[in-house]
């Protein structure tokens, strides 16, 4: 696994004003994804735990979205680059360099984690030991919204992504690997971005058991 996220820091950390730069709308232009963050906040507002992770924060824009629909957000990445850049952007909010798969959190400790696109580029083999340390360090009844590329195929595909390679998942797999960490699926939505790669784009709500 070192070897693989050591690309993956070093590919992002060598685009961040230029991956900054395509995401600044914030979702503006993406109302689907747009509702389901909405949701996922409103979930974890009712839970009464506001303590929120967004795992794979980029340059901090979701992290932002996050604290404005009212949760106590703070971010993780694995580059250096990009926790820099959303300390800049987002004085105010908390962001730290972290590996997916040995977060810096105590078990149980949160209302909920946004993981937006940020487990794409982790090997199949590898990603039930990430949604394992997610179901770690969520309270019983917290939630997980992970969005990621879906596929029609029963098998994961690995794509060119612009930064570094990347997969597409069926939803169905995905949720298989879910709910095996103790993350119950319960809500999911796929639409067609018409995409040139002709990817879904997919979003999982899963409640931990």
């Amino acid at each position: 696994m070192a070897n693989h996220q050591d690309e993956t820091r070093a590919a992002y950390d060598g685009v961040v004003e230029l991956y900054a730069s395509l995401f600044a709308d914030r979702l503006e232009t993406q109302p689907f994804a747009r509702a389901m963050i909405g949701t996922f906040a409103e979930l974890v507002r009712a839970t009464g735990n506001l303590q929120t992770a967004d795992v794979g924060c980029g340059p901090g824009h979701l992290t932002a979205m996050l604290h404005e629909l009212g949760l106590d957000a703070f971010g993780l990445d694995l580059s250096p680059g990009m926790v820099d850049h959303a300390r800049r952007a987002h004085p105010a909010l908390r962001f730290q360099e972290a590996r997916m798969e040995s977060l810096p959190i105590e078990d149980g400790a949160l209302g909920g984690i946004l993981a937006h696109y940020s487990m794409i580029h982790t090997p199949p083999g590898e990603l039930p030991k990430l949604l394992a340390e997610q179901g770690r360090v969520l309270a019983p009844g917290g939630l997980l919204l992970i969005s990621f590329f879906g596929t029609d195929g029963p098998e994961p595909v690995q794509f060119d992504h612009k930064v570094t390679p990347a997969y597409s998942w069926p939803t169905d797999r995905l949720a298989e690997l879910l709910a095996d960490a103790g993350l119950v699926p319960f809500a999911r939505l796929l639409h067609d971005p018409a995409s040139e790669r002709g990817f879904l784009d997919s979003h999982l709500l899963a409640r931990r058991s």
